[in-house]
């Protein structure tokens, strides 16, 4: 049995929930192609939301329009006052209840939960399986540009002790104490191949849990028990921090090991993309 099963819902009870006014649904689609550029190039999922969404959802876009302008990484946390403008234009506010889905890998749904998380917003689920599974379900779908929402007012509140920062990272790998978990696939993490983020392998001392594999083949997460073995390391250990290639699938076990009733996991934000290509910070590579 989950801990905390109201991080997540399903088709049934968002089918029966799409006119509440409190509820919210946002679409966070994100397309990577393969490189060049390296690690790999980034579309919007505009278009895809264009040619079929959940009826009343809107777009967000996480690189677009949820991440630093500023930064030289791609996904970079915005500023709290980005974000909550971002949230009040899509018509979020504080009381809202927030519903993530995404099409194709489902992370990018589970990294808008985290940010909303990130900027003190709990009213946020992710729908389990997304558009594939909604779709496979026989569910309606609408085309064209999402419904315009009254302007919300959203509070965002920043809550550091949710985000790791490579300083973080460099005092676990020294202080031992938490369990660093590469979300991954497994050939990224044994420096075998897959995305090059600028050196291969993992960050020092780091597990390997890919974030596909928690999730079935119908796009919804693993029974708990099957959760439970996966995530047993993490589960074990009082603290964890999560990373992944640029912050995106690591939010994943993030959110599982919410549902299992560990909360705290910081995700380190810059992730690979920020530790691979700096030669000072470690690595391995193997299991």
């Amino acid at each position: 049995m989950m801990s905390h099963p109201q991080f997540i819902v399903d088709g049934e009870w968002l089918a029966a929930h799409l006119d509440d006014p409190e509820v919210v649904v946002l679409d966070s689609t994100t397309v990577t192609t393969p490189p060049p550029p390296l690690p790999y190039g980034i579309l919007s999922g505009g278009a895809d939301f264009e040619r079929a969404h959940i009826p009343g959802a809107q777009f967000v876009d996480i690189d677009g329009e949820l991440s630093d302008p500023r930064a030289s990484l791609h996904f970079t946390l915005p500023p709290p006052a980005r974000f909550a403008e971002a949230m009040a234009r899509l018509g979020v506010g504080d009381d809202s209840l927030v519903v993530c889905y995404c099409n194709g890998n489902h992370w990018w749904a589970t990294r808008l939960w985290w940010m909303l998380g990130v900027f003190g917003h709990d009213r946020a689920v992710v729908l389990d399986g997304g558009l594939p599974k909604w779709t496979a379900d026989g569910r309606a779908v609408e085309t064209g540009a999402g419904r315009l929402r009254a302007r919300g007012a959203f509070t965002a509140a920043y809550r550091p002790e949710r985000v790791a920062s490579r300083q973080d990272v460099l005092a676990a790998i020294a202080a031992g104490g938490a369990c660093i978990l590469n979300a991954l696939p497994a050939e990224n993490h044994r420096g075998e191949g897959g995305t090059n983020y600028g050196r291969p392998g993992h960050i020092a001392s780091s597990i390997n849990v890919p974030a596909v594999e928690l999730v079935a083949a119908d796009n919804r997460y693993k029974p708990v028990d099957e959760l439970r073995r996966l995530l047993a390391g993490p589960l074990a250990s009082p603290r964890v921090i999560a990373y992944c290639g640029g912050g995106i699938s690591a939010t994943s076990p993030t959110l599982a090991l919410a549902l299992l009733g560990h909360r705290d996991v910081r995700v380190y934000d810059g992730s690979l993309s920020e530790w691979a290509p700096d030669p000072s910070l470690p690595m391995a590579v193997g299991p």
